[in-house]
């Protein structure tokens, strides 16, 4: 008996068989999914075996996963950072000389390639958190938006929905005055626009579609002058599109915040404008209890990037007491140190057992929420993150026969999911109702271990 569908839809043009679906709440057996212009037309519940015409989705099928917080280039990064010792500031001369070797077709292999390994890994949308806008040096190349398109046309073919962020990043930080900010060194300076006026001309010429959101980013406060913070902030206000803000990351930048502003990072983006319910602030680490009601009172989200944080040795925020607060979480793999959004998931719960020394902050629902639903609604797309009548057709299903996820009985896949398993489980990717990972193996990037081998090895020799 059918349990929901979409009357609007139009003709069904694909069906999907799931032995287990994630419906949000439970793990429901035997369900059918029908899908129509890319969208879920209906969901049935009490089909026993794949009718005919039907592609059979075995294991547990979530919700497409949603990566909130990536910056594609820093893949090409994973294996050299880990030499020797440092800290977050020593990391980021390494990811400097990186980002000093792209170009827009380097970028596009380079990103084609990470955007299928995420594909592979169950995402099916990603928040791309675009500085890389100009030649080394600063020289706009003849298409302004050259990279960004480089990112958007990877995303497409890699067969995943992309929300470019494009940021602003106009200073090198705090100077001895509010007036007075450092200008970009010469690492920084393909990254800078000028102004917010600039950033904010170049940014309005980037064309979305149902495959591209165009968002915007202030990269942080000490990369943005505060009179110029309101600029980027009604730019998203105009297009009600997102705008993301990686926010109180370290110490040194909290610091060096409050003696030039005499107020923490989280005040400064409030005052100007910046934080609302279409806010995500990225990291969220270092923050006063304060600055933790200032965010859950305007309704501003959180992404924890659990894998990049303890990578970076930042710290672990305080997750909980924001979600606490009215701050909707979501998760990325910003660093790509790995992509994995279960582990992303489990480690925001255990990073929180590990601060508190005490067990089950959030259930595998909530988890999986967070993966799903509100990092979707992040990245500017609200009705995404469930299998409902009305959604995107976005899925992925993992494996419950794995060395990791088998055992559990059938009421607990969704805590073997979180807790046990990792990207390798993931069998199918679906997305806009189209087969995008069958059998773990892409169908648009055939080999994806030797596309990123390929685009990594380029910026490195």
């Amino acid at each position: 008996m059918p349990l929901t569908t979409h009357p609007t839809a139009g003709p069904v043009t694909e069906t999907y068989w799931l032995s287990q679906a994630w419906l949000g709440t439970h793990a429901e057996p035997d369900v059918l999914l029908e899908v129509a212009g890319g969208r879920i037309a209906g969901v049935r519940t009490g089909v026993t075996t794949p009718p005919p015409g039907a592609t059979a989705l075995r294991g547990l099928t979530l919700p497409g996963l949603a990566n909130t917080h990536s910056h594609a280039f820093h893949r090409a990064l994973r294996s050299t950072v880990q030499v020797g010792s440092g800290t977050f500031w020593t990391w980021r001369e390494t990811m400097y000389r990186i980002a000093s070797r792209l170009t827009p077709d380097t970028y596009y292999d380079l990103a084609r390639a990470v955007y299928a390994e995420m594909a592979l890994a169950g995402i099916t949308a990603v928040g791309e958190f675009h500085y890389l806008h100009h030649a080394p040096g600063g020289t706009p190349y003849d298409n302004p938006n050259a990279m960004g398109e480089a990112l958007i046309a990877a995303a497409r073919a890699a067969g995943i929905r992309i929300t470019l962020l494009d940021t602003a990043y106009l200073s090198a930080g705090f100077g001895p005055r509010p007036s007075a900010p450092l200008e970009p060194d010469p690492h920084q300076r393909r990254f800078s626009d000028g102004t917010a006026e600039a950033w904010a001309e170049r940014a309005s010429l980037l064309k979305g579609d149902d495959h591209t959101l165009i968002g915007a980013a202030v990269h942080s406060v000490r990369a943005v002058p505060a009179d110029q913070l309101a600029t980027v902030a009604a730019w998203a206000e105009e297009r009600q599109a997102p705008l993301h803000v990686h926010l109180s990351e370290q110490t040194a930048e909290n610091e060096a915040c409050l003696a030039v502003h005499g107020r923490t990072p989280a005040r400064l983006l409030a005052d100007h404008g910046v934080l609302g319910p279409r806010t995500t602030g990225v990291h969220n680490t270092h923050l006063t209890p304060e600055d933790i009601a200032l965010v859950g009172s305007h309704g501003t989200g959180t992404c924890m990037c659990p894998t990049t944080e303890r990578d970076l040795a930042d710290g672990i925020g305080p997750a909980a007491a924001l979600q606490d607060a009215g701050s909707p979480l979501s998760l990325g793999s910003d660093s790509h140190a790995v992509i994995d959004l279960f582990e992303e998931a489990r480690a925001m719960e255990l990073n929180e057992r590990l601060r508190t020394r005490a067990r089950g902050h959030w259930t595998a629902a909530a988890l999986l929420r967070a993966a799903t639903a509100d990092g979707h609604a992040a990245l500017g797309r609200p009705d995404a993150g469930v299998l409902e009548p009305g959604a995107p057709a976005d899925l992925v299903t993992v494996a419950m026969d794995s060395v990791r996820t088998a055992g559990p009985v059938p009421r607990l896949a969704a805590e073997a999911a979180v807790f046990a398993a990792s990207a390798a489980d993931v069998r199918h990717t679906v997305v806009a109702g189209r087969h995008l990972v069958r059998d773990g193996r892409h169908t648009l990037v055939p080999d994806v271990p030797r596309a990123l081998a390929e685009a990594v090895a380029a910026l490195h020799r």
